[in-house]
C-alpha cells in the first residue's frame, strides 16, 4: 500500500492555560507521520508526551502552531466528524462491569450509530472483523471486568479498530503489562499498521521495545522539541546516544542500537572463550564491576571449557578450580580477586 502523510505538526507549542498564566510544556515542534507505520513517542518523565497526545487528539488546544490531519486543520473538524478520523486508546483501566467484550468493542461504532444506537448487520460484521483482527475470538463472550490487563488492552484496540478511523492514538498501551504482553501488544500494533494501512501513534516508556519494533521514533525534549527518524537513523546520527546518556549509569550501545547499564569497573580480568557461556560470564562479572575480556592479560583468568561444560578459574595460567555454574564460579572468583588485590595493595604499602 502507498504510504501517505496523514499527520503534520508545524511550529507547534503545547501546554496549559490556567486563569491568566500560560505553562509551556514544549514549543516550536515540526514533524510528520505517515500511514502504514507504527510511530512511538519517547521522552523522559515530564517531557510532555501525554500533553502532546491530548493536543493531537483535540482534548487540549495548542498554544500556537498548526496540526494537520489528512490535509485538514485539526481545528476545522467538528467533534462528530473527528470521531470518524481519530481513535484514541487511553491508559486508564476500563472499570465497566456487566458488559461483554463484544458489547464493548461494539461501542466503537457509536460515531455512526449514537451512544445508544442499535447496531446494524453491517456494524456487527465490522465488530466481528475487529475482534478477528486482534485475534481475541475466544474472549467474545467474556465479561470485561474478568479480563487480565493484557486482554483488556487488546479489547480496547479492537474497539478502536471497530471505529474505523485512519488514525489511532494510544497513550502508554503497554503500561501495567508483563513483558511478554508488552511485546505482544506492540507486535500487534505493528502488524495492524501494515495490514490496515493505519497511522498508529503511541507514547511509551518501554524504550528497548520501541527501538526494536517501531518504524519511526519521535524523541521529545523540552529544550530541543521533537527529533524524528527511524531508530537506526537516530542511532547513527547520535540523537539516541545524546538523548538519555546525560544521566549517569546509562550508555548507548552503537552495535545493538539499544541502551544498557553503564557499569564502572574496578578490575579487568582475562576471559578465554567466545561462546554463549562466555557472554553470560561477561554479564555476571560486569554486574560486579569487573571487565572480563580476551583483550587483556591478568594474573587471574577464566577459561570456558566447552567440552566438559565447566568454568575454569586460573591463577598464573594454572588451574585453580572448576565450576559447573556461574553461580558457583562468581563468589569464588570475586573472593580470589579481592584477596589478590588486597595482597598487592599491602605489598605496595610496605614499599
Amino acid at each position: 500500500m502507498m504510504k501517505e502523510e496523514t499527520i503534520s505538526i508545524q511550529g507547534l507549542s503545547i501546554g496549559y492555560i490556567h486563569k491568566k498564566e500560560t505553562k509551556v510544556i514544549a514549543k516550536d515542534m515540526d514533524a510528520t507521520i505517515c500511514s502504514g507505520e507504527l510511530t512511538c513517542l519517547l521522552g523522559a518523565n515530564g517531557a510532555g508526551k501525554s500533553t502532546l497526545l491530548r493536543t493531537l487528539s483535540a482534548f487540549l488546544k495548542p498554544l500556537s502552531g498548526n496540526i494537520w490531519i489528512q490535509g485538514r486543520r485539526l481545528s476545522d473538524y467538528r467533534d462528530k466528524e473527528l470521531a470518524t478520523v481519530i481513535g484514541v486508546v487511553l491508559t486508564e483501566k476500563c472499570q465497566l462491569r456487566n458488559m461483554t467484550v463484544t458489547e464493548l468493542v461494539g461501542m466503537g461504532r457509536s460515531p455512526y450509530t449514537g451512544f445508544w444506537g442499535t447496531l446494524s448487520q453491517n456494524d456487527r460484521r465490522i465488530v466481528e472483523d475487529a475482534i478477528a483482527l486482534v485475534r481475541i475470538e475466544d474472549l467474545k463472550e467474556r465479561m470485561v471486568h474478568t479480563l487480565s490487563d493484557g486482554e483488556r488492552q487488546k479489547v480496547m484496540i479492537a474497539k478502536a479498530l471497530a471505529q474505523e478511523t485512519p488514525v489511532i492514538f494510544l497513550d502508554e498501551p503497554t503500561a501495567f503489562l508483563d513483558y511478554p504482553s508488552k511485546v505482544e501488544i506492540l507486535h500487534l500494533l505493528h502488524r495492524l499498521s501494515r495490514e490496515m494501512n493505519k497511522t498508529i501513534f503511541l507514547s511509551t516508556h518501554d524504550l528497548e521495545l520501541a527501538l526494536q519494533i517501531a518504524d519511526q521514533i519521535w524523541l521529545m525534549d523540552r529544550e530541543k522539541g521533537v527529533l524524528v527518524g527511524t531508530p537506526e537513523d537516530l542511532a547513527i546520527n547520535g540523537s539516541l546516544e545524546n538523548f538519555f546518556c546525560q544521566r549517569k549509569g546509562i550508555a548507548f550501545d552503537k552495535d545493538t542500537g539499544l541502551y544498557r547499564i553503564d557499569n564502572e569497573y574496578w578490575m579487568t580480568i582475562h576471559l578465554e572463550g567466545s561462546s554463549e557461556r562466555s557472554t553470560m560470564i561477561q554479564k555476571a562479572f560486569r554486574r560486579n564491576g569487573i571487565h572480563a575480556t580476551s583483550e587483556t592479560d591478568s594474573e587471574i583468568s577464566v577459561f570456558v571449557d566447552e567440552v566438559h561444560e565447566e568454568y575454569v578459574l586460573k591463577l598464573k595460567d594454572k588451574e585453580y578450580s572448576r565450576y559447573s555454574t556461574i553461580k558457583e564460579l562468581l563468589p569464588n572468583a570475586l573472593e580470589l580477586l579481592n584477596d589478590r588485590n588486597t595482597l598487592k595493595n599491602k605489598s605496595y604499602d610496605e614499599r
